[in-house]
Formats: C-alpha cells, sequence, structure tokens
C-alpha cells in the first residue's frame, strides 16, 4: 500500500503515531516524512499522540522494509511505540543457582565476545548461564530479551525465570490478554520489567536500556515469519545488538549451520543427567510395530512414562483410493485432506475447509479408500485401545489450543498423571521431560525425503532434539523408525561433524554461503498467476549476476482456491539479489527473501 498525504497545522516529528480519517473510520497511523503540499487536497490528521517510534527502533523498520520488501508502514506496523518515562531499576537478588566449571568457562566465552554461540547438549546447562547474564545485566541496571520460538515453551521457562527473577520477569506473547500487555509495557517504561521472555514479537516491544538478547533453539524455523513481513527474528537480533552495541548470545543443541559457520562458538557437552541411553533403529514404514508394543508394555509395567513423535496430525494425512491411487484433495487447495476421526470429518491444513470423511473416490468413485501416513490422533487411537487403562495425551496444534491447556497437560504429565504423549515437533522444542525412559520416533524419513536443502539438517537436529527428550534420570530406550539408519546414527553424538560437512556440501551453492530468493504469484485465474511469474523471469534474465534456479508452478499448486507460481533465484550475496526483485517487481509478486519454505 502506498503511503497517503495528509496536512497538519503542527510540525509532526517521524515516526510519530497519528490518528487520521480514513473513508468514514479513523485509523491509527505512522508519520513518514514531512512533504511539500501537494497539487491535490488533503484531509487534516485528526490527533497527534504522544507515542514516537525510538530512532534505533525506526532504523530497524527501515531495514525491515528494504531487506524484506515490504512497506515501511507494514514493517513499523510489527512496535510497540516508546511510553515517555524514567525507569528505576532496582538490583536483582543474589541468585541460587552456581556454574560447573565447565558452564563457567562457557560463560567467560560468551561474555567475551559481542556475539557467540552456545552450542550445548541437551541438558548440558545452556538455561543456568543464560540466566547468570542475565544477572550481570540487571545489575547493570539495564534490561534482557529472552527469545523462544514460539509459546508452546513459555509455562516452563516461565516458572524458572520466576524463581530466580521474581516480578522482573515478564512473558510476552499474542495469546496473553490486552490488559496484561498493558501492565507489562507499564512495567518495561517505570523498570520493574528487566526480562522480558517470548517468541519472536519480543523484538519490536518499546526497550531504551537494552542490554543483552538472548535466542534460545536459535535453530528453530518459527523464528522466521510466514507472512509479510516475512523477517527472521535470530537476524533482526542479529542487526539490533549490532547498531546498539550490545551482546546477542544464540543457544541450541542442534544450531543452525547458518550461525555454526558465522558466528564463534563454544562446544558445551555432556549432560547433568548420565543415564544410559539405548536408541534402536527399525526398518519399516510409521506403525505400532510389535517392537514399540512391547516396549510400551514394559514402560507402563514399571509405572515409566514415554513420549511418541510423530510429524502429522490427524488420524491420517491422506486417503487414497486403491482402484485408481488418486488422493482425495481439497477442492480448493492442491493438497491432501486430513481425517479427523473423532470430528466424522476431513480437513484441509492449509485452508481449514472441511467435509464429511470421504467413502468413495471423488474421480472414479470406487469404495475402497485406504488411509495413509499415520498421525497423532490416530497412534493416540490405537493406543488408547492397547492400553486402556493407561492415560494417554495428543499433544499437537489440534489439541493444544490455548495457553490455559497448555500449561494444564504438561503439569499433568510432570506430575505423572499422564503416562504417554504423543505430539508433533512441539514435542522436542526445549521442554523438560525428567522421567521420561521410553521415546518412539515414527515418520522421520518423511522430513529427510522433503524436498529442502536443508532437509538433512532439519530431520537430523528434530530426531538429536527428541532424544534429548529422554533418559533425563533414569536410563532410557529410543526406538525410531527409519530406513536412514546409516546417515543418522553416525552423527547423533557428533553433531559438529555433520555441520562440517554439510558446509562443505553446500558451499557456493545454497545458505549460507548463498542468498535466496523466492518469488510467489496466486491468483484465482491461473493464466494471470503464471502470466506474471514468465514477465518477472524474462525481466530478471538481464541481471547476469543473479540465477534463476528454476521457476514453475509451486510445489502445492493452488491453496484457497487461488493457482500459484513460483521463481527461486540465488545470488553470491544480497545486494544484487536485491537490486534485481526490486528493478523487476510485478505487482502480484510476493517476495520471501532467505526462504526457509519451498512448497
Amino acid at each position: 500500500m502506498a503511503p497517503l498525504t495528509y496536512e497538519s497545522q503542527a510540525c509532526v516529528a517521524p515516526f510519530t503515531y497519528v490518528e487520521v480519517p480514513v473513508g468514514q473510520k479513523i485509523k491509527r497511523a505512522i508519520v513518514i516524512k514531512a512533504v511539500p503540499k501537494p497539487h491535490f487536497t488533503t484531509r487534516a490528521i485528526a490527533e497527534v499522540t504522544l507515542f514516537v517510534l525510538a530512532p534505533h527502533a525506526s532504523k530497524v523498520a527501515q531495514f525491515i522494509a528494504s531487506y524484506y520488501l515490504c512497506s515501511l508502514g507494514e514493517a513499523c506496523g510489527l512496535f510497540i511505540p516508546n511510553r515517555s518515562s524514567t525507569p528505576q531499576f532496582l538490583p536483582p537478588i543474589a541468585l541460587s543457582v552456581t556454574l560447573s566449571s565447565a558452564q563457567q568457562e562457557a560463560y567467560a566465552f560468551v561474555k567475551a565476545h559481542p556475539m557467540s554461540l552456545l552450542f550445548g547438549d541437551t541438558g548440558s546447562g545452556k538455561t543456568e548461564i543464560y540466566i547468570h547474564y542475565i544477572h550481570d545485566v540487571m545489575h547493570q541496571k539495564k534490561q534482557s530479551l529472552f527469545l523462544m520460538p514460539e509459546i508452546s515453551l513459555t509455562p516452563q521457562m516461565e516458572l524458572r525465570l520466576t524463581h530466580h527473577f521474581g516480578e522482573k520477569v515478564a512473558i510476552w506473547h499474542s495469546k496473553i490478554t490486552p490488559k496484561r500487555k498493558e501492565k507489562i509495557l507499564e512495567g518495561i517504561a517505570n523498570g520493574t520489567v528487566q526480562l522480558i521472555a517470548g517468541p519472536r514479537s519480543i523484538l519490536f516491544l518499546p526497550l531504551d536500556h537494552l542490554g543483552l538478547i538472548i535466542v534460545d533453539e536459535e535453530h528453530d524455523d518459527s523464528y522466521k515469519s510466514n507472512q509479510k513481513p516475512r523477517y527472521h527474528a535470530r537476524d533482526i537480533a542479529m542487526l539490533i545488538a549490532t547498531q546498539q552495541n550490545i551482546p546477542l548470545l544464540l543457544g541450541s543443541a542442534t544450531p543452525s549451520l547458518a550461525s555454526f559457520v558465522k558466528l564463534p562458538y563454544f562446544r558445551l557437552k555432556g549432560s547433568f543427567y548420565e543415564a544410559n541411553k539405548t536408541i534402536i533403529f527399525e526398518p519399516c514404514k510409521p506403525s505400532i510395530t510389535p517392537l514399540m508394543h512391547d516396549a510400551l508394555k514394559t514402560s507402563y509395567t514399571q509405572k515409566d512414562q514415554s513420549l511418541v513423535f510423530v510429524p502429522t496430525r490427524a488420524n491420517f494425512k491422506y486417503l487414497t483410493c486403491a482402484s485408481c491411487g488418486s488422493t482425495v484433495e481439497c477442492p480448493h487447495c492442491s493438497v491432501a485432506m486430513s481425517i479427523h476421526a473423532k470430528k466424522a470429518l476431513m480437513q484441509c491444513h492449509y485452508c481449514n475447509f472441511t467435509q464429511p470423511i470421504a467413502r468413495a473416490c471423488p474421480k472414479c468413485h470406487f469404495p475402497d479408500l485406504v488411509s495413509e501416513r499415520l498421525g497423532t490422533a490416530e497412534v493416540v487411537r490405537l493406543l488408547k485401545e492397547t492400553f486402556p487403562n493407561q492415560s494417554i495425551a495428543q499433544f499437537d496444534r489440534d489439541t493444544i489450543t490455548t495457553d490455559k491447556v497448555l500449561k494444564s497437560v504438561l503439569k499433568a504429565f510432570n506430575e505423572g498423571e499422564i503416562q504417554t504423549i504423543v505430539g508433533t515437533q512441539m514435542l522436542s522444542k526445549g521442554h523438560d521431560y525428567h522421567d521420561i525412559t521410553l521415546a518412539l520416533v515414527l515418520g522421520m524419513d518423511h522430513i529427510l525425503a522433503q524436498s529442502d536443502f536443508r532437509a538433512r539438517e532439519k530431520a537430523l537436529g528434530l530426531l538429536i532434539q527428541i532424544i534429548g527428550r529422554a533418559g533425563r534420570k533414569k536410563a532410557s530406550k529410543v526406538i525410531v523408525q527409519s530406513f536412514n539408519e546409516a546417515f543418522f546414527r553416525p552423527y547423533l553424538n557428533h553433531y559438529e561433524a555433520f555441520l562440517e560437512e554439510e558446509a562443505l556440501l553446500r558451499e557456493g551453492y545454497y545458505p549460507p554461503f548463498t542468498k535466496l530468493g523466492r518469488i510467489l504469484f496466486a491468483h484465482t485465474k491461473e493464466s494471470t498467476a503464471q502470466d506474471a511469474m514468465h514477465a518477472m523471469v524474462k525481466a530478471l534474465k538481464a541481471y547476469e549476476e543473479i540465477e534463476i534456479i528454476g521457476y514453475g508452478k509451486a510445489g502445492i499448486e493452488k491453496i484457497a482456491n487461488k493457482y500459484r507460481y513460483a521463481i527461486l533465484l540465488r545470488a553470491r550475496s544480497s545486494k544484487p539479489l536485491l537490486v534485481a526483485i526490486k528493478a523487476t517487481l510485478h505487482p502480484l509478486a510476493q517476495v520471501d527473501i532467505d526462504p526457509i519454505e519451498f512448497t
């Protein structure tokens, strides 16, 4: 959307928030700059507010607009404006946690580097190092940001942080009430809040006394926004840290190749929990096999807990015709409908269209349809049928719908009221489950087989994260269903060696050694989307410093009745890539710089 021009008798500084008439309504807006009076008639600004975007925030907004190719208004819309106040910081209470010699060495390393990566095994004590760093920053009368990939991580981390820092901690995310948000903003302004934890949106809070940014689980794809502006929070955190000259600490047990290559890192090995862990690979398609059944039975007999990882929600991902092989697809998207047996419905996980479960093939009308690609709900159903006396919970986006439900399930599991938790990647995201002695991993080969240059990194990193959830206190067993043991096993305790090898494979071709740009065209009329793509491809061919890797129909050809076409571009650096895209940009184009999604 192009900027709108308004008039004002007062002199309004750039990046001041104002109220302006748009049609018959009054809207909140931000002043970008003053311009000479135009030849056309303008409307007056209704109100000039006391809110303003701080200079450092406006610089970040301008970078986001320029680099991620969105409007400055869209970039500014990410931020919450400053409130004029003089904070009164009180010193923190003494810490009750001490660092081991290995942790002390790691802490000294990260303190000696303005930006660093804490490459620490699951259970090695990364959080204790974070806590010490935050404590030191509080003594300096400054504030800290603690980024987590998504709100599913906040309940446990909130308990740990508030245990050490009390009311100085605020948890911020999209699910908290407006009243709670207002109270947090007041606390930030007056200095009672010195640590803000939450997902990527906390980067845009009004912090004039920021002294530290921590990005936990920095490898997680949730840090990349999937809607405009399509920024990556880890990269924006680096930008903010550089601009404000404050330290940045990234942490992960399975760091991204990008961070591993770009930043100095400290390798924190081992775990506080020295329990034995047996890892068994079972070469088969995703299913509850006799081996898994027996392992679960033993776990229940010993009154232990277990987790089951399944990459797919619902009961089944596909319903396929036994005669013609067609898959029952969403009528609005070119994707298979997922079966939700409990609701007796099929649902599209892209546009949310639902319909009754098909009883015959929509193409050839053959009545025999086969369910494929096991999902979390089906695994829960099978386990409850086999072990009716056990408490088995589903842990995915279909069931964890609110912050209250999330806290309730985690509390019940940690208190032993739930014996088995069945879930998707949410299970791998940093939760501490202390009594798990059995982990079952289904569907890992589906992730390894994705059409993504990061498929190996994603699959191996995820498997290591899941394995890390088991055996915190007792000896444990992990059963992994995969035909690719030869790839996975050598790296399970040597992720550093994998990253070094992966760097050699990608150098010169893929990030972090090159820059990628993905351009998507979507329209209800297929020829319109296709023509727009071809027009931009033709224009892009004039730019010799960029490479058109490919173009054509998107991996998912249609979503919500819109046909989709895409172009994938590569360049050695971002500058020629951005120059070429900006010069040839088609009105229908949606640009994703540094994409992580290719379907």
